[in-house]
C-alpha cells in the first residue's frame, strides 16, 4: 500500500518554460508538491513552452488518457533556414530563398490536413533495437526509422512576419511539429524550421488553466495541492457508469459489474455521491469489468453494500 507521505493525488496543469526538459520540470514540480510519486503526460521538446499536464499519486493510472489525446500548438516557422533537428537546439545548416507568397502557403498547409504518414526525427526519444533516436543522432548514425501514422485536424496560417510564419496546428499523438515544419518548407521549396513551439492544449484541458513555476513558488505547497484537479478528470472523455451500492461494492473487489452497458469499450465508474473508482471495460451484454482502480476503492466499497 502507498505510503501517506508519498504526497498528493491529483493533475497539475502547468505552464512549462523554454530551456527545460519535461523530466526537470516534473521534478522541479514534485519538490513543490511535495510529491514523491509523479509523471508526465507527454513531454515537449526543451526549447518549447506551454501545457504541460503532470500527473500525481494516484492519477499516474489514468495518465495515459492524455498521452492518447489530441494536442494543440502555436508554432512559428522560419522559413529559408534548415537546421539538422528541425528546431533552434542547432545551428542553421543551410539558407534559401522564400519565395512563396500567401495563397502558395495556404495551399501548402491545406494539403497537410487529414490522415498522413510521418517519419519521426533522428533529434527524438523513439526507440528503436533498444536506443533512442537522439543516442545514435549523437554519435553520427541514422537509422531506419518507423513510419507512423498521424492526423492534423487544423492547420491554419495566423500571421507572418518577415520569413516568419505563425501557424495553429491540432493533431494527434505522436506528431512532430518540428518534422511537419520541415516537410512544409520542403514542399514550399525553401526549407523551415521551428523558432518557437506553445502547447495550448491537450485533450480537454487549456493552457488557459495552467500554473507557472514562478506562481507555485510564491503561493506555497498548500496552495500548489489545492490546485491539482481530481485524477477522474484524466476519464472525462469516457462514457459514465454510476454504479449502485452493490455494483460498486463489486467493482471495488475486482469483480465484474453484472449489467448491460453500451458498447465494449472503456468507462469511467462511479460509487453513490459522485465517488471515483476507477476505468473499467465494457464487455457488451456481458458487464463491465475493472481494469484500474483508485486505491481507495477497495477500502470504501464496503459502505456502499
Amino acid at each position: 500500500m502507498r505510503d501517506r507521505n508519498d504526497g498528493p493525488d491529483g493533475v497539475l496543469l502547468l505552464d512549462k518554460p523554454a530551456g527545460i526538459t519535461s523530466t526537470r520540470a516534473l521534478a522541479k514540480a514534485k519538490r513543490l508538491l511535495g510529491s514523491l510519486k509523479g509523471g508526465h503526460t507527454g513531454t515537449l521538446d526543451p526549447f518549447a513552452t506551454g501545457l504541460l499536464p503532470l500527473v500525481f499519486g494516484e492519477a499516474t493510472k489514468f495518465s495515459r488518457f492524455l498521452i492518447d489525446s489530441r494536442k494543440s500548438y502555436i508554432a512559428t516557422l522560419r522559413l529559408g533556414e534548415e537546421t539538422p533537428t528541425g528546431d533552434t537546439e542547432s545551428d542553421v545548416s543551410s539558407r534559401r530563398a522564400v519565395d512563396a507568397g500567401t495563397e502558395r502557403i495556404d495551399e501548402v498547409l491545406a494539403s497537410f490536413l487529414g490522415a498522413q504518414r510521418q517519419t519521426p526525427p533522428m533529434h527524438s526519444a523513439v526507440h528503436v533495437n533498444g536506443r533512442r533516436l537522439y543516442e545514435y543522432a549523437r554519435a553520427g548514425e541514422e537509422v531506419e526509422r518507423p513510419v507512423r501514422e498521424v492526423v492534423i485536424e487544423v492547420l491554419e496560417r495566423l500571421g507572418r512576419e518577415g520569413n516568419d510564419l505563425t501557424v495553429r496546428v491540432d493533431c494527434s499523438k505522436g506528431t512532430y511539429v518540428r518534422t511537419l515544419a520541415q516537410d512544409i518548407g520542403s514542399r514550399l521549396g525553401c526549407g523551415a524550421h521551428l523558432v518557437a513551439l506553445r502547447r495550448i492544449g491537450v485533450g480537454g484541458f487549456s493552457l488557459d488553466d495552467a500554473v507557472t513555476f514562478e506562481t507555485l513558488a510564491a503561493e506555497g505547497e498548500a496552495r500548489a495541492r489545492a490546485r491539482l484537479l481530481p485524477p477522474e478528470s484524466l476519464a472525462a472523455s469516457l462514457p459514465r457508469l454510476d454504479a449502485t451500492p452493490e455494483e460498486a461494492s463489486r467493482f471495488g473487489h475486482g469483480r465484474i459489474i453484472e449489467r448491460v452497458f453500451g458498447s465494449a469499450g472503456e468507462v469511467a465508474v462511479y460509487a453513490p455521491g459522485a465517488i471515483f473508482l476507477g476505468v473499467g471495460s465494457s464487455l457488451g451484454g456481458a458487464g463491465v469489468a475493472p481494469l484500474r482502480l483508485m486505491r481507495s476503492a477497495d477500502a470504501k466499497s464496503p459502505d456502499f453494500a
